[in-house]
């Protein structure tokens, strides 16, 4: 079966980058042990929208952890979280760098504690390098790691992606720096990762980076075009907007075929791929009046029918009653006992010899639930875990 059960992840995030990276250990399994600070994740407060006093955000990257509030700056809260990292695999934190120094437990001292732990951090720019010890948020990694110059219509202002790709890519790249981590612990032991939103930004750029070497020239942008292939962007129909994506020239003779145009497939404006990028603006001005003549449903549905990459331009309202996402399980429930039930995101990843998706989620955890159950655990006595769960309160 695959599982990640047995594992214990100690999660000392918060925002956004971390807790999207352990709740992918909790779906898939793990034990994640959300440690908060008096007060909590700073998410419990972000909002509108609540629901029943609950944050939307926080719901969304929370669900099948432990939560327990500990203030490491007391000498209990210290000998708590030790003993935590002593029979933990993986702590994952994305304090700003020297911030888990400061509080006493940097890599050093972790190793020492257990010497097979990992630690992930992730920060806005890294634990080495000039900018190590300023802030990063999800907004600045954008604009510096060139989505905003790039991103938006030509001739309009640096536009950001429309949802928080720097911390979700961050996240992502924890979870896979953490894997490799565990699959070579038994050769390394105790390891730290590092991983930063602007260098997850700048990983993504390939092709774009590759067009800047080869040429030297900035990317421009390019509304929701390509910039090396064509056509491939939005068009507007008869009731609204739909993409369409002409991967090669094979593609493009049965493009035309389907827009009862096989005159193009000669054109020496438009018979090659560099050719149609080149005339790009001629070609999307012979196309746009031809697709206002139909609805979405049916250019998306002749363009499939002739295996042409084409789909519409959701908005959630309409994406989350889609029927592929529905077969898919990309929509899941959990039961929250405040406020019902509620709607989450399903996993991406399908192990097809197993329901991996069928397992029952649990809810994001309240602030503190599991306070006296993990530290019990961890062996305190009554009178300790009173006073931690005390000092936890007075703050």
């Amino acid at each position: 079966m695959t599982d990640l059960a047995g594992l214990t992840i100690v999660d000392l995030t918060r925002i956004l980058s971390g807790p999207f990276c352990t709740m992918y250990f909790a779906d898939m399994g793990a034990e994640v042990i959300k440690v908060e600070p008096p007060g909590g994740d700073d998410t419990r407060r972000w909002g509108p929208p609540f629901v029943k006093g609950e944050s939307a955000y926080y719901l969304s990257v929370n669900r099948n952890k432990r939560s327990v509030v500990l203030d490491i700056k007391t000498p209990l809260g210290k000998e708590a979280l030790k003993r935590l990292i002593r029979r933990a695999d993986v702590v994952v934190e994305n304090f700003r760098p020297g911030t888990l120094e400061r509080l006493g437990f940097g890599f050093e001292v972790l190793r020492r504690i257990n010497p097979r732990i990992i630690l992930a951090s992730i920060s806005g720019f890294g634990q080495t390098g000039p900018y190590r010890d300023d802030p990063g948020y999800d907004l600045i990694a954008q604009g510096m790691g060139g989505i905003m110059s790039s991103t938006g219509q030509p001739g309009g202002p640096p536009t950001k992606v429309g949802f928080s790709v720097a911390d979700i890519g961050a996240g992502m790249w924890a979870i896979i720096g953490i894997l490799t981590a565990l699959l070579n612990r038994e050769k390394v032991g105790a390891q730290w990762i590092d991983v930063s939103l602007l260098d997850a930004v700048i990983s993504w750029q390939t092709y774009v980076a590759a067009n800047f070497f080869a040429t030297g020239e900035d990317p421009a942008p390019v509304g929701n075009a390509h910039p090396n292939i064509s056509p491939y962007q939005s068009f507007a129909s008869k009731d609204g907007y739909f993409n369409v994506a002409v991967g090669n020239d094979e593609m493009w003779r049965r493009f035309c075929e389907a827009m009862g145009r096989p005159e193009w497939m000669e054109d020496p404006r438009f018979c090659t791929n560099s050719r149609r990028v080149q005339n790009r603006q001629e070609l999307v001005e012979l196309l746009q009046p031809l697709f206002q003549s139909r609805t979405t449903a049916e250019w998306v549905g002749l363009f499939r029918s002739r295996r042409i990459p084409a789909g519409p331009i959701y908005r959630l309202s309409e994406l989350y009653t889609d029927p592929q996402l529905l077969a898919r399980n990309m929509i899941r429930m959990f039961h929250h006992k405040k406020i019902g039930e509620f709607r989450t995101i399903g996993v991406p990843i399908h192990f097809l010899h197993q329901d991996r998706q069928g397992r029952e989620i649990a809810p994001p955890p309240a602030l503190g639930e599991h306070s006296r159950e993990i530290l019990g655990g961890l062996g305190f006595s009554e009178r300790e875990i009173e006073q931690m769960v005390a000092e936890s309160a007075r703050k």
